[in-house]
Order: structure tokens, then C-alpha cells, then sequence
């Protein structure tokens, strides 16, 4: 008996806290609305398709690969983001590359999105700075698994 009594009083408190929120904020969302300016900035939802939230600069989006000067992708297919990937997503393969500068090439290079855990642990180990997480794109939803994988073509887009 004393004991469902203390869950009720807790339940009664946390009701009472769950309503101060919601009338505090309602008011501050009542007064931005009608156009008054307040000190206090708290949560205002935002109309998230015409909207969007600025993202801050080291935010880890989408992956994408960097291109050299002539084209190519700058990756020397020295395998330490496949090392370090803590998921397991990511999958090169190696060509010999007809220039002696560059020696080797990706020929094939996927990350299957739909296991990254977007750590940016691949980004950090590449020495040569040609995978990047810095898209911005936030909105990478599909409809199959298939359509998560990205290879070579889509990543240097």
C-alpha cells in the first residue's frame, strides 16, 4: 500500500513538471508567433521542410570522396580506413594506375551506409585527406538496403 502511494505521488510530480514545460513553452511559442521579442530563446519548434537548422561545421554527414586535380580520386588505396572502420563498412579494391606518381587507385570503393555508425574513425586514419564527412546532407533515407550502398561514381558526385 505505501508503496503504490509513492509511485502516485511520483507520477503526480512528474505530470505537474511535464505540464510547467508545456505551458511555459506554449507561452513563449504564443508570444514569437504574434511577433514580440523575448530574452529567452528556449524551444521553438522548427517547420522542419521549409526550414532547416543550420549545421554546425564539424558536423559528420555524408560521406563523399575528394578528387585530384585531374579527376581521379585522390585515395592511394592504402587500406587504413578499412582498418580502422569499427562497423565494417567499407570495402576497397586496388588497380595499378598507368601514372608512376600515383601508382595505386580504388577500382572499386563502396560504404554501405546502412551499417555505418558515422564514427568519422575512416576520415581521421586517411593520410591523404580524400574521404570526407562534410557533405551536409542529412537526408540519405531509402527504400531498399541496395540503394544505401554508395560506390565509387556516387561518392566523388
Amino acid at each position: 500500500m505505501i508503496k503504490a502511494l509513492g509511485y502516485f505521488i511520483e507520477i503526480i510530480k512528474g505530470s505537474i513538471i511535464t505540464t510547467r514545460h508545456f505551458v511555459v513553452n506554449m507561452h513563449f511559442h504564443i508570444l514569437k508567433v504574434l511577433g514580440f521579442k523575448t530574452k529567452r530563446k528556449g524551444a521553438v519548434t522548427i517547420q522542419y521542410p521549409e526550414q532547416k537548422r543550420e549545421i554546425a561545421s564539424r558536423h559528420r554527414s555524408l560521406h563523399r570522396l575528394m578528387k585530384r586535380a585531374d579527376g581521379k580520386p585522390r585515395c592511394v588505396v592504402c587500406m587504413l580506413c578499412v582498418t580502422v572502420c569499427p562497423s565494417e563498412c567499407i570495402y576497397v579494391e586496388a588497380a595499378e594506375d598507368p601514372d608512376p606518381e600515383i601508382q595505386k587507385y580504388p577500382s572499386i570503393f563502396i560504404i554501405d551506409l546502412s551499417r555505418c555508425c558515422f564514427c568519422g574513425f575512416c576520415v581521421e586514419a586517411c593520410p591523404e585527406d580524400a574521404l570526407r564527412m562534410d557533405t551536409g546532407k542529412i537526408e540519405f533515407a531509402e527504400y531498399s538496403r541496395e540503394d544505401m550502398v554508395y560506390n565509387l561514381e556516387k561518392l566523388i558526385e
